[in-house]
């Protein structure tokens, strides 16, 4: 069985940078990710791909609303959505492979499964894999960073059609003519500043007064 001075569970920007730091100080450290790919929700449905769509709308709404300031005129503009979700997707992968890099640089092992407490090894742990990599694992220190996901609402399950979660937002193949946004946080703000660069019609929609 495969032993390991420190196993994190996650590999989202918490589990990434803690594995990849306690490598370079000496550990002989695995990694223990659920999904196909590393990075959690930040850089494969959150921060990462958003900002990349942020930066896509921006530039349609200053060529639409700011070049003829100074004295730019574009006739004919239009957004092509599929090659702006194409451009998203390839900066996440390029992320996606950088920590790949990153892992094999610094002598990390990564592991793709879902990894759960089998019990007491010593003063550690043994770890059970289900998944692609299963098997059991030994580690003398665990680390969870599991992160978070998206809530539905009673009665309102996602469908990633006419309700959304953040991956179903950010994968929209066309502008939709109105959109109400649940909860005004980082993604939410940021999904409905896309959608209404684009030419949404976007309603945000939060529990929390944003007044004194």
């Amino acid at each position: 069985m495969p032993t390991y001075d420190l196993t994190v569970i996650g590999t989202g920007p918490g589990g990434y940078v803690c594995a990849i730091r306690a490598a370079q100080l000496g550990m002989k450290v695995a990694v223990v990710e659920k999904d196909k790919t590393f990075g959690g929700t930040c850089l494969n449905v959150g921060c990462i791909p958003s900002k990349a769509l942020l930066q896509s709308s921006e530039n349609y709404d200053h060529a639409a609303h700011a070049f003829a300031e100074h004295g730019i005129g574009i006739s004919g503009l239009t957004i092509d959505v599929k090659r702006m979700l194409a451009r998203k997707d390839k900066v996440v992968q390029q992320n996606n492979d950088g920590i790949l890099y990153l892992f094999k640089k610094n002598k990390v092992t990564p592991l793709h499964g879902l990894a759960s407490f089998a019990g007491r090894d010593g003063d550690g742990w043994t770890l059970k894999i289900d998944g692609p990599d299963a098997g059991e694992i030994s580690a003398a220190h665990v680390i969870i960073a599991t992160g978070s996901k998206p809530r539905a609402l009673p009665g309102a399950p996602f469908d990633n059609d006419r309700i959304l979660d953040n991956e179903g937002a950010l994968a929209m193949p066309d502008v939709p003519q109105r959109l109400g946004v649940v909860g005004a946080g980082v993604v939410g703000i940021e999904m409905g500043s896309v959608w209404r660069r684009l030419g949404s019609t976007v309603t945000m929609l939060e529990a929390v007064s944003l007044t004194p």
